[in-house]
């Protein structure tokens, strides 16, 4: 009887283990690229962060050679005095810089259209889990359009008609809104262990509050609604949040400069410096700040790094009534391999309580991309990878990706363009593809939660070697090494103890150790 009973409860404890072990990649290889991890109604990948004792440090791995949150462990070994090494890291958690707000990407039209296409309710909850549960990669941060962006079926806004409506009588959500973004992120909100924050951008508002009555082309808001249009947000926030989804951030309209230039024959809206200062001190700022949503942020540009000069800086110098109004500025990803991201740091530097976050990236979008979705690239992953690390380093709060899923086409959009996404969605196979980007973005959204603070480190690395270290909310010290190059050796030292890490070529790799 007692060896029924033995064999009953190590039953037990072999099914607890086998429900929170991880779950490998289930590897598809693509011709000369890195593998896709495919998941199906009957198997996705998953990770769970483990925590490491005072003795103990864990890694993850993912490489261009297959890798995908490959975890170890290892044991913290006594440092030698005064020893120095190449590619060696001193950790110093007594210097900190900014406090991270999180990771996430954004539930666009054509990403939760695409989640909603899948159909199989488990293959839909895999999609969610592996984004913002604790098996997945945990976002804490999700960007919406309000209204209709170039990533959905058509082009729309709230309370397009009656026109010239002035007070907004007909201003209604979208059915876009209520049959799939709300329910992608509140299926998010469901799994998340962290609270979800939203941020809300304008592509272009309804056509009769611009000076050329159209969704794209060059533009201005008719100075007759300038207050209609800080209405305009605060009645999305107040329609958002009363379906459950409260916003934690809204933009002052995503990329201004395009219907400026009028290059881009996106949704949009221009704004020049006089007339956004002269919205947000006197419509915007106050609309909100007297409401009850005094509390949700409004950031400034939402635009390219290298517009933060105009959009934050000449804006606040000559419009200083801005300045209570505005906690942050938001920046794209898309010119950032041609601008030095130093300039983030330095146009903030007499704005110590003000912060700047990443709101946009995607890889295929440029002239340049012969592919819009290229199965199993890693270079696009060390894009992604290395763009978070040089935001970051220039204090940077949060980074949040563009679609959260495409289909095969790298769509839907209504002007037929397309770009690449993390997860690429096969409704007709009944299969999800989780790219190497998704896996770039898991490396710190996972590891590095809200609240988070960069820490100083003293490096001697070579060229192929970036790193970042964090002290997380748990006490924890979380490096992050992406190694370009060949196979090599890192030493990883914080006080008396220190790891040596073989790190994998072509590789990303997250090490996490208690501090002392």
């Amino acid at each position: 009887m007692m060896s029924y009973h033995i064999a009953v409860i190590a039953s037990l404890v072999w099914q607890i283990a086998a429900e929170y072990a991880d779950k490998p990649c289930a590897a598809r290889a693509v011709a000369n690229r890195s593998v896709l991890c495919v998941c199906t109604t009957d198997y996705c990948d998953t990770v769970i962060r483990e925590t490491p004792t005072t003795a103990s440090y864990y890694t993850y791995v993912s490489s261009e050679a297959g890798l995908r949150f490959k975890k170890s462990s290892g044991e913290l070994q006594s440092a030698a005095d005064g020893s120095v090494s190449n590619n060696s890291l001193e950790i110093d958690p007594s210097t900190t810089y900014q406090t991270i707000e999180g990771f996430g990407g954004a539930v666009t039209d054509a990403a939760s259209i695409t989640w909603k296409n899948l159909t199989d309710a488990t293959l839909m909850q895999h999609l969610i889990d592996s984004y913002c549960g604790d098996s997945g990669i945990q976002y804490n941060l999700l960007r919406v359009p309000i209204g209709g962006a170039d990533f959905s079926t058509r082009p729309y806004a709230y309370n397009e008609l009656p026109e010239n409506d002035i007070t907004l009588s007909n201003f209604t959500l979208a059915p876009e809104d209520y049959d799939y973004k709300i329910p992608m992120i509140q299926a998010c909100q469901k799994v998340s262990s962290a609270r979800i924050d939203v941020i809300g951008s304008t592509w272009s508002p309804p056509p009769w509050m611009k000076t050329n009555n159209n969704f794209t082309g060059y533009s201005r808001l008719k100075k007759e609604y300038l207050q209609a249009y800080a209405d305009y947000h605060y009645k999305f926030i107040e329609h958002y949040a009363a379906a459950g989804v409260p916003v934690w951030g809204i933009t002052t309209t995503n990329e201004p400069l395009d219907a400026t230039l009028d290059y881009i024959n996106i949704n949009n809206l221009g704004w020049t410096i006089d007339y956004m200062g002269e919205w947000i001190a006197n419509n915007l700022g106050p609309t909100l700040r007297n409401s009850t949503f005094k509390d949700v942020k409004i950031i400034a540009g939402d635009d390219q790094s290298y517009t933060v000069p105009l959009y934050w800086n000449s804006l606040v110098s000559r419009y200083p009534d801005t300045l209570p109004y505005l906690d942050g500025v938001a920046v794209h990803f898309y010119m950032n391999q041609y601008v030095p991201l130093s300039l983030l740091t330095q146009s903030m530097v007499e704005y110590p309580d003000k912060f700047v976050i990443s709101t946009e990236a995607c890889a295929g979008a440029q002239v340049t991309d012969t592919i819009s979705v290229d199965l199993g690239s890693w270079p696009r992953a060390e894009l992604y990878f290395n763009d978070i690390i040089q935001n970051l380093k220039n204090n940077v709060i949060g980074w949040i990706d563009w679609n959260m899923a495409l289909n095969t086409e790298g769509g839907p959009n209504w002007l037929k363009s397309s770009v690449d996404a993390p997860v690429i969605i096969n409704a007709e196979a009944g299969e999800f593809y989780k790219q190497p980007m998704f896996y770039a973005m898991g490396h710190f959204s996972k590891f590095v939660p809200r609240n988070s603070k960069r820490i100083k480190m003293n490096e001697t690395t070579n060229t192929n070697i970036q790193t970042l270290a964090f002290l997380t909310p748990e006490n924890t010290i979380v490096v992050v090494i992406y190694n370009s190059g060949a196979s090599d050796t890192v030493k990883i030292r914080l006080g008396g103890k220190e790891a040596a890490l073989s790190i994998e070529a072509k590789s990303f790799t997250t090490f996490e150790m208690l501090k002392e």
